[in-house]
C-alpha cells in the first residue's frame, strides 16, 4: 500500500489502461496513507473517504469498459483550501469563514478535474487566506514537512506539498500569489508550476488581483503536464483566462535542452542566498550545461521589485478585510492583522506608481526571457526549510511584512506573469530539499516543462520522504 501511494499519475494511468491496477486500489492506498501520516503532518484539513471511493468505483467501471474520461481518470488528487469545491466548505484557514453555508460551486480547475474523472480526496491546509510563505493558521494549526517534521513545508500551498511528499495523493491543486506553489515545492522536494497568467482560469477572482495564479503540483514533471492538459481550459467566469489552445503539454517533454540559451542569475542582482542553497543550485546549473544548454551567468536588467510587490500585495490584503466587522477582524492571526493595517495605509498615488513600475519590470523581464534568452534559472528560495511557527529563518528580520526577504526569487514572476516552476535539484548537507526555479517566456510553458523534465530525467532526486 505504501509503495502504491507513491505511484505517479502517469504510472497509475498506464496501470489502469493495462488492467493491472484499479482506481479503487489506488484510492484505498492514498486513504490508507492519509490515515497513517496525516496526523503527523496535518496536510489535509478535510478528507472525504466516502466520496473519493465512490468516484474511484465509477472510474473503475469506465476503465473496465475502455471509456476513461481522460488519463487522469481515477488518479487521487487534492485541492487547496483556498479553492472552492462543491459540497465541501472552503474555510481558507480562517475562523472568520462560516462553514455552515451552501457550498454549491466548483472553481474552474476543480470542475475540469471532476470532468476528467480525477478522484478528489479532500482539502489541503493553507495559512489564513494564503497570506504567507509558511503553512499554519488559527483554524487548522501547524502543517509539517515530511522531510523533517520540526520544519515547515513552505506555503501557502504547504498542505499540498506535504501531501505529495508524504504519499497522500499523486496530484494537488495549489495557488501562487507570490511563490505559493514554488516555495513549498522547493521546501518539500516536489514539482510545482505557476503557468502564464490566465492559463489556468480562477474563480472567484483573487483579492490580490493579477499576481495570483492557480496551478498543478505533483511529484514529477510529466504528472504536472498531464494535469495542465486538464485544468488549462478556459472558463467564462474568469474574464482574464487565455483563449483555448488545442495542445498536449506532455508532447515534446523529452526533447531536451541542447542549444537553448539559458541565463543563470544566482541572486537576481539583489538577493542574499544561504550558502547551502547556493551550492546545490550552482551544481544543478552546471548539470544543465552538460545537458547541452548554453548557460551564461547574468542578472536581469531590473531593480529590486520588492517595493512594488509589497505595495500591490499589501494593498490587496488591506482591501480584502476592509468590510470585515471588528469582532471577526479580531479572530484573524495577529501578524496578518498588522499586514492588513499596513495595506490600508497605502495611498492611491503610491499604488498607481507601483502599477507603472510593475509594467516597466514586466517589460524588462519579458525582453530578457524570450528575446535575449530562452530561459532563466535561479534558486527557488534563498533558504532551505526552517522551523515551524516562524515567518522567517533565524537571523532574518522580525517584521511580518519581511517574509518576502527569504523568497526573493518567486514574486518577480508573479509581477511579470511569466511561467515559472520549481524542480527538485538536490539536498543540503542536512538532507533538506532544494529547488531550481526555471522561468520561461510568456505562454511558453512547454519550454519550462521541457527543461525541468530534462533535468529530472538526468538527475532524478529521492521523492520518498523519511517519515
Amino acid at each position: 500500500m505504501s509503495e502504491l501511494a507513491f505511484a505517479t499519475a502517469a504510472e497509475l494511468s498506464q496501470a489502469y489502461r493495462r488492467k493491472k491496477l484499479s482506481p479503487v486500489e489506488a484510492t484505498q492506498a492514498a486513504l490508507a496513507r492519509i490515515d497513517k501520516v496525516n496526523r503527523k503532518l496535518n496536510a489535509f484539513n478535510l478528507v472525504d473517504a466516502e466520496s473519493a471511493l465512490g468516484a474511484a468505483k465509477s472510474s473503475e467501471r469506465r476503465w473496465a469498459k475502455g471509456k476513461a474520461l481522460s488519463p487522469l481518470d481515477g488518479v487521487p488528487t487534492s485541492i487547496k483550501d483556498l479553492v472552492i469545491t462543491k459540497g465541501w466548505p472552503t474555510l481558507r484557514g480562517s475562523r472568520t469563514v462560516d462553514a455552515d453555508q451552501p457550498w454549491t460551486e466548483d472553481a474552474p480547475c476543480v470542475a475540469r478535474l471532476r470532468e476528467a474523472g480525477a478522484v478528489l480526496l479532500g482539502k489541503t491546509t493553507t495559512p489564513e487566506f494564503g497570506w504567507k510563505g509558511v503553512t499554519d493558521s488559527p483554524l487548522t494549526g501547524v502543517t509539517r514537512n515530511p522531510w523533517h517534521r520540526k520544519l515547515t513545508p513552505g506555503g501557502s500551498s504547504g498542505g499540498a506539498s506535504a501531501a505529495l511528499a508524504g504519499g497522500m495523493g499523486a496530484l494537488a491543486i495549489g495557488t501562487d500569489g507570490g511563490g505559493s506553489i514554488r516555495i513549498p515545492a522547493s521546501f518539500a522536494g516536489v514539482f510545482g508550476l505557476k503557468a502564464s497568467f490566465g492559463r489556468v482560469p480562477a474563480y472567484p477572482p483573487s483579492v490580490f488581483g493579477t499576481v495570483a495564479h492557480v496551478g498543478p503540483m505533483s511529484r514529477t514533471v510529466t504528472d504536472a503536464a498531464m494535469m495542465l492538459n486538464v485544468i488549462a481550459k478556459p472558463d467564462v467566469r474568469d474574464w482574464t483566462s487565455l483563449p483555448p489552445e488545442a495542445r498536449d503539454w506532455t508532447r515534446g517533454l523529452e526533447a531536451g535542452i541542447k542549444g537553448l540559451r539559458v541565463a543563470y542569475s544566482p541572486t537576481l542582482g539583489y538577493a542574499r542566498v544561504r550558502p547551502e542553497v547556493a551550492g546545490v543550485v550552482d551544481t544543478a546549473v552546471r548539470r544543465l550545461a552538460r545537458l547541452g544548454a548554453r548557460v551564461k551567468q547574468v542578472d536581469p536588467p531590473m531593480p529590486d521589485p520588492r517595493p512594488v510587490f509589497q505595495t500591490m500585495w499589501w494593498a490587496g490584503a488591506g482591501q480584502a478585510f476592509r468590510a470585515l466587522p471588528p469582532d471577526k477582524f479580531k479572530l484573524i492571526e495577529r501578524a496578518l492583522r498588522q499586514v492588513v493595517k499596513a495595506g490600508q495605509r497605502i495611498k492611491l498615488a503610491a499604488f498607481m506608481e507601483a502599477t507603472v513600475t510593475r509594467a516597466q519590470i514586466g517589460a524588462a523581464l519579458k525582453r530578457f526571457v524570450g528575446q535575449d534568452y530562452d530561459l532563466l534559472v535561479t534558486p527557488t528560495t534563498a533558504v532551505p526549510a526552517f522551523p515551524v511557527r516562524r515567518l522567517y529563518p533565524d537571523g532574518e528580520p522580525g517584521d511580518p511584512q519581511a517574509w518576502v526577504d527569504w523568497t526573493p526569487f518567486t514574486y518577480p514572476f508573479n509581477l511579470s506573469q511569466q511561467p515559472a516552476c520549481s524542480v527538485p535539484c538536490g539536498f543540503t548537507p542536512d538532507g533538506l530539499p532544494v529547488g531550481l526555479q526555471i522561468v520561461g517566456p510568456m505562454f511558453r510553458e512547454d519550454l519550462v516543462l521541457r527543461a525541468a523534465r530534462a533535468y529530472e530525467r538526468a538527475h532524478p532526486e529521492r521523492t520518498l520522504a523519511p517519515l
